[in-house]
């Protein structure tokens, strides 16, 4: 059976909390500076209301399977484009992953992007989470950039 995918409401926010705090848990392995307890990435709320995002997600029997939203954002001045849209918060619970539900979400996204006339569209992954990059690499996303960190109190003296 396909999901519906529909924007999110206000009802739907404690769920995306709920796929907020899986998401986090999921990418501390990744990332050594998520901080220790509660983080919270998004302002959920403020996607729903705002003008310059949207959050989506895929509903299935009454259940939601996934989320993801696009906002856009001002890029730097000497690049081709104003704006480009960017993507995150793409998250499918452990048992609905492999049917093919964040496709859905970024086709959806990518085409919200589209109606407002957005282009360029980013978004970030680990490095260490490859599945990931294959998924995005399935719907036409490329490696652009290398995005690299240093702890200076990792250095020795």
């Amino acid at each position: 059976m396909k999901p519906i995918i529909r924007e999110a409401t206000k009802n739907d926010l404690p769920v995306l909390y709920n796929f907020m705090d899986d998401l986090v848990e999921a990418e501390r392995p990744m990332d050594i500076t998520i901080k220790d307890g509660k983080v919270i990435y998004y302002d959920l709320e403020d996607f729903i209301k705002s003008e310059d995002a949207v959050l989506y997600v895929a509903e299935l029997n009454g259940e939601l399977v996934a989320s993801g939203y696009a906002k856009i954002k001002p890029d730097r001045i000497y690049l081709k484009h104003d704006n480009h849209g960017y993507l995150g918060f793409m998250f499918v619970p452990e048992k609905y992953r492999g049917n093919g539900y964040n496709k859905l979400i970024v086709d959806t996204l990518l085409a919200w992007c589209k109606t407002r006339n957005i282009h360029e569209i980013r978004l970030d992954v680990y490095e260490t989470n490859p599945s990931a990059i294959r998924a995005y690499e399935k719907v036409g996303f490329t490696k652009h950039l290398i995005n690299m960190r240093m702890d200076l109190n990792d250095l020795e003296a």
